[in-house]
């Protein structure tokens, strides 16, 4: 059995020690930026050298996470940072943005990288692309099946890192805009406010009663049984989910793991004693209800959303964590601090003790430390008034999310007094960066491929029919399995040629896809369809091979001119920016002579999450709307299952501004509902007249991401 790395999280400089107490490998860890959790403590610049120094002593390693994407104007902040931490040397950096590693590749060669679950790599084919520009490790999505993971280790060589333990996004990683879409908060910022986990009820009626509740809360993932599997097929790092998480829970976890994974190199008895032993302590972890999540998915090429178990979504299940104590009978006093009568059995909270109380209608959700303890037998057995936070009342929920018993006493990692730093990032500024203009007889060539005008977007073939009354320069339809079953058939003429049509991929692309795109691609192109839009690093392979014209997608979010430089160095030179962009950083990341080969998408109904599981056997609703009466409408394909809202992303208005500032080429995405024939016809109108169009959103156009 070769080497295994336990890799726990470290929120916070208790929750590290509580990791490394526990015999964590090593620890994953953010700074004051540039991280995807930037709502836990993080740490400082003087509490981060002191952790390294003393993890490298120990012989345990230190990773930092930079991963979120940055806009143009960070460029110096984050050379700054890079500056710093090359300075420093840890174990390697954790990172999404494709900017990033180009300004590592470029100016911080020593850096180690490892790519995070983020960059939503799924398939053996984006680490090869990966591997290229320095990339030795990656975090795999979490949506793949151990069948995947086998195949991917099989055709590659970099380090595999998988999450194993800990909370799940109902999204696949890395393409949730849901956040950002409800007020700039981008997971790919660190600021997700899981808006998934809301309460939500039905907008339409159906043939069966489907109760209101929270429909994209998933279970906790817990892997522990599989470990030995995924040691088997040749994983190299076990990851445990948490930044976000208590010191209690990191030491609790851990310990499970630890003990685990040291026999791993045992006898049977002695990993099956591992096993009872963990899974009890992992019963104390105070988290959700768990789930395998996709472990044993098994998607066929004919379906590659094939419906399998979805225990880990129960909309009758909260969205937060704990144990539940039951309802606030009663609620005394208002400040300082309430009192609240609770009545349980089987646990009572005590002094001391943390606990998360949540409103009757969702609309809040607080965690408290108990202050105050006291018995209440002349209320009933079982009784017991505890301190609680102000504006909760009675009928809301309490869970027990850790206890004050149960804490230990770690042994510091960081030494004391280490409150001040001789060092901290400077003052540099990045270095410019221009990209070159595109050689002239490469300009015309794609310009013939990719005309300047109005592109079209949609998802289903007989839109096609609908949008030719008023015909684009070209059409980006979705390659779906339905559209590639058409198009690899015996298909009747459709009303454009295939010149005419480019073919957008899906941005989720798994392992189980990999032999079904290396089979297609070469037909499509051979009957004429030989432009695509690539939404992941992992379709690169089979586009480049086959000299395919090629469109970056916005899912490979080039927010800086960094990551477009990334691009450009693979050969693709027009881009869609992303839909979490805005204006003020579209003209900084994009110079006047680059414009022309930037898309910039004016009206969509963006998939604000995508799951990959089909969920029309369980969900088979439409419309549905969260408490604060924001509504949205659920897909269900054969691929998965996708959320949109009802109030379209929509700029047609801002066109004309566009045109000036030199931007030539635009999408209108209409890939969401059902199209319309009135609808296409009203919405071409409104881009005729430049004229802003009601009940639409401007996503983060005018104010960018919430800072």
């Amino acid at each position: 059995m070769h080497e295994v790395e336990l890799l726990a999280p470290a929120g916070s400089p208790e929750a590290l020690d509580a990791a490394i107490g526990e015999g964590a490998d090593g620890v994953y860890l953010g700074l004051k930026s540039f991280n995807a959790r930037m709502k836990s403590a993080n740490f400082t610049y003087p509490q981060f050298e002191g952790a390294l120094q003393s993890l490298h002593r120990m012989g345990r390693k230190v990773y930092v996470t930079v991963n979120t994407v940055f806009e143009q104007r960070e460029a110096d902040r984050l050379y700054q940072l890079l500056q710093y931490l090359a300075a420093l040397e840890p174990d390697g950096l954790i990172v999404q943005d494709l900017g990033l590693i180009t300004m590592v590749r470029e100016h911080f060669p020593t850096l180690k990288l490892h790519a995070s679950t983020q960059m939503n790599i799924a398939s053996s084919q984006g680490m090869h692309v990966l591997s290229k520009y320095g990339v030795s490790r990656v975090v795999l999505a979490r949506e793949l099946s151990l069948p995947e993971i086998r195949d991917i280790r099989s055709h590659t060589n970099l380090e595999l890192e998988v999450f194993v333990h800990g909370a799940l996004c109902v999204s696949a990683s890395g393409l949730c805009l849901f956040s950002s879409f409800l007020g700039g908060k981008s997971a790919n910022r660190g600021l997700c406010t899981q808006g998934c986990r809301r309460y939500f009820s039905l907008r339409d009626p159906g043939p069966a009663p489907v109760p209101e509740g929270y429909y994209f809360s998933p279970s906790d993932l817990q892997l522990f049984e599989q470990v030995p599997e995924l040691a088997a097929a040749g994983i190299n790092a076990f990851k445990i989910e948490g930044r976000m998480k208590s010191a209690d829970y990191v030491g609790t976890v851990v310990s499970a793991y630890r003990q685990l994974i040291d026999a791993l190199s045992g006898n049977e008895e002695t990993l099956r004693q591992a096993i009872t032993r963990g899974a009890q302590i992992l019963r104390n972890d105070f988290a959700r209800e768990k789930t395998v999540f996709y472990a044993f998915y098994d998607p066929s090429p004919q379906d590659p959303a094939q419906e399998g178990t979805l225990d880990w979504l129960k909309a009758d299940r909260n969205g937060g964590t704990g144990i539940p104590l039951g309802k606030l009978l009663k609620v005394q006093g208002t400040s300082p601090e309430p009192r609240g009568l609770i009545q349980t059995r089987d646990l009572m909270p005590g002094l001391g003790d943390s606990v998360r109380l949540q409103r009757a209608d969702d609309t809040d959700r607080h965690s408290h430390k108990i202050g105050f303890v006291q018995d209440a037998p002349q209320e009933g057995p079982g009784m017991r008034w505890i301190s609680i936070p102000q504006g909760f009342e009675p009928g809301d929920a309490v869970y027990l999310i850790q206890t004050k018993d149960r804490s230990k006493q770690y042994a510091p990692v960081i030494p004391r007094g280490r409150d001040a730093s001789s060092r901290a990032p400077g003052w540099e500024h990045a270095p410019l960066l221009s990209l070159p203009k595109v050689h002239k007889d490469k300009k015309e060539k794609r310009k013939s491929l990719f005309p300047e005008g109005l592109y079209i977007g949609v998802s289903r073939l007989e839109d096609l029919y609908i949008i030719q009354s008023v015909r684009p320069v070209r059409v980006m339809l979705e390659y779906t399995r339905k559209t590639a079953a058409y198009l690899l058939g015996k298909p009747k003429p459709l009303p454009f040629s295939p010149k005419e049509i480019i073919l957008v991929l899906d941005p989720y692309f798994p392992q189980a896809l990999d032999p079904v795109l290396q089979e297609e691609i070469p037909q499509l192109i051979s009957r004429g369809y030989g432009q695509f839009v690539v939404n992941n690093l992992g379709h690169y392979a089979y586009v480049r091979a086959n000299s395919a014209a090629v469109i970056a997608g916005p899912y490979l979010y080039s927010f800086n001119r960094w990551a477009t430089a990334f691009l450009a160095a693979l050969g693709i030179d027009h881009v869609i920016t992303p839909l979490e962009n805005n204006r003020q950083n579209l003209e900084q990341t994009v110079e006047p002579h680059r414009r022309s080969c930037m898309f910039i998408t004016l009206f969509a109904y963006p998939a604000l999450f995508r799951i990959r599981a089909d969920l029309g056997a369980t969900y088979w609703f439409r419309h549905f709307s969260d408490r604060r009466d924001e509504t949205f409408t659920l897909i269900n394909k054969p691929e998965g299952s996708l959320v949109i809202p009802e109030k379209p992303f929509c700029i047609i208005d801002k066109m004309p501004f566009l045109e000036t500032a030199g931007f030539t080429r635009f999408i209108l995405d209409l890939s969401g509902p059902p199209l319309k024939k009135g609808d296409y016809q009203d919405l071409m109108r409104g881009v005729k007249h430049a004229a802003p169009l009601p009940h639409t959103s401007r996503f983060n156009w005018k104010n960018g991401f919430y800072q």
